[in-house]
């Protein structure tokens, strides 16, 4: 099936919460009270797509783990390797805000890449016993201007526009979906991990036939 088609099933909110979810059967749960940085004049004018800065790193030299938040992380993905992303909080301020707490809390450490759709994307997280937040995107009334580029990341939600709480996909080809779902950062290093992942073999409900198994994800410093 083609994945421009796929993607275009799925609107909106469709992608791609695991059917069981309590939230995906109309329930939606409390938006956190999440911490956002008390000033926030930076997040009240919606960068232009242009002025978002997704310079690619040439390699994972000198990138080493940070005890503290930064707006980088670097997934470590078993038997494929690491995917660094840059985060974004001026594009998604409370969305990147969730995902870093969810981070720091070690959530995604042992969980799988679960949705494969070759040309589309690659989800992962759970959904177990997270919070559901915002959604920051356009058709919730949140100007939102990083697009589904390939590398992108973005959010899962079930059909309520708040209902996004762990689970991220990142973009293995560019597809329009923009407006429909919080984009909040994008792969600087290790997009090949995504195609090699992306190519799996998956059964009818696109999960792969065989584990694609988060080691961690881990904040880390780029020089």
């Amino acid at each position: 099936e083609d994945a421009q088609a796929k993607a275009a099933a799925l609107q909106p909110g469709q992608i791609m919460l695991l059917e069981n979810l309590r939230f995906d059967k109309g329930e939606t749960k409390n938006v956190p009270d999440i911490q956002l940085p008390e000033d926030l004049s930076a997040y009240r004018k919606a960068p232009a797509l242009s002025e978002i800065d997704m310079t690619a790193v040439s390699s994972l030299d000198g990138v080493t783990e940070s005890e503290t938040a930064t707006d980088y992380v670097l997934i470590d993905v078993a038997d494929y390797g690491k995917i660094l992303i840059r985060l974004f909080p001026n594009v998604a301020p409370a969305t990147v805000a969730n995902f870093k707490k969810l981070v720091s809390e070690k959530h995604y450490d042992g969980t799988i890449f679960h949705r494969v759709i070759k040309d589309f994307m690659i989800q992962g997280g759970d959904g177990e016993e997270t919070d559901s937040i915002k959604g920051e995107f356009t058709a919730n009334g949140f100007i939102n201007n990083l697009s589904h580029l390939r590398g992108v990341i973005s959010m899962a939600r079930a059909q309520s526009y708040n209902s996004a709480s762990d689970q991220f996909f990142i973009m293995h080809k560019t597809t329009n979906i923009d407006g429909q779902y919080a984009a909040f950062g994008f792969t600087v290093y290790g997009q090949d991990i995504v195609d090699a992942i992306a190519a799996v073999e998956t059964d009818t409900a696109d999960k792969p036939q065989k584990d694609i198994v988060i080691n961690t994800i881990r904040f880390v410093n780029v020089k």
